[in-house]
């Protein structure tokens, strides 16, 4: 396992390229519903199921967890491709271009290697483990902001679907206590840019209250790689099985595990 991480990042840089040129080449097409107000485009399955092909021909031993079609070939395998096709689909049908690719491979419930490409961006984030984070053949390093009121903090989008209301009541409080703590609040709408962002700077700390592996998985190795900070909620070391996915400059870590902690608590007392 000692090499597999650089020698497997050219498998994932090159599904990256793959990806890129067929949402940069095609319209949305067909949208189909996936729930309430949640949605998948034609491209969407078109790029799933060309890396699926190509990730089965160059790592057949590899399974792979896709967010459209679920997970296939050998589930007792120590290795997982996560792989979201567009990451921001709601952004990518409007027209905006925050939205990408996202493909981690992760080893026993940990990323070790993650791509986002940003196609409309034109940048495209790659880091393996213990050998650093770039976007290009730059190599990037995570803010060193240490007050939350210098803070930029992206937040993850509000719940739809299911049990919407409830989740929200703490997201909305989450906001509202950011508001009135950090310099700016963003919400760009895509969790791969989130964390590709604090990978490179552009954010302090992004907090998304979930934890979708196809999401994520690329996010969370290319931040810590660049020297952020990724936990649960609860402040504890993120890993696959985290309810949710707080990225940050090293220093502002516990600053936000605090904040998120008493937020949760006077949800828990007011329900």
């Amino acid at each position: 396992m000692t090499d597999a991480p650089a020698s497997l990042l050219p498998v994932a840089l090159k599904a990256a390229e793959i990806a890129s040129d067929l949402v940069r080449t095609r319209v949305p097409g067909l949208l189909t519903a996936k729930g309430d107000r949640d949605m998948a485009s034609e491209v969407d399955y078109a790029v799933e199921r060309a890396v699926r092909d190509y990730l089965r021909d160059r790592t057949p031993d590899i399974a792979i967890l896709g967010e459209e079609e679920g997970i296939t070939g050998d589930t007792t395998s120590d290795l997982l491709w996560a792989i979201d096709p567009v990451d921001g689909t709601a952004n990518f049908v409007r027209g905006i271009p925050l939205c990408g690719f996202s493909i981690g491979l992760v080893h026993k419930g940990r990323p070790i290697v993650g791509v986002i490409d940003l196609p409309f961006l034109g940048t495209r984030y790659h880091a393996a483990q213990y050998t650093g984070a770039y976007v290009g053949d730059r190599r990037i390093q995570a803010s060193m902001t240490t007050d939350l009121k210098d803070a930029i903090v992206a937040i993850g989008d509000y719940a739809v679907g299911e049990g919407a209301e409830a989740k929200n009541r703490l997201r909305l409080s989450l906001t509202e206590r950011l508001a009135a703590t950090v310099q700016r609040v963003r919400m760009l709408g895509s969790a791969a840019i989130d964390l590709a962002w604090v990978a490179e700077g552009k954010l302090d700390a992004s907090i998304t209250l979930s934890n979708k592996p196809w999401d994520t998985a690329a996010g969370v190795i290319i931040a810590r790689e660049a020297g952020a900070k990724v936990t649960d909620q609860d402040g504890t070391n993120h890993t696959f099985d985290s309810t949710g996915t707080i990225a940050s400059a090293a220093s502002l870590t516990g600053d936000l595990a605090s904040l998120l902690s008493s937020l949760e608590y006077g949800y828990k007392e007011s329900n």
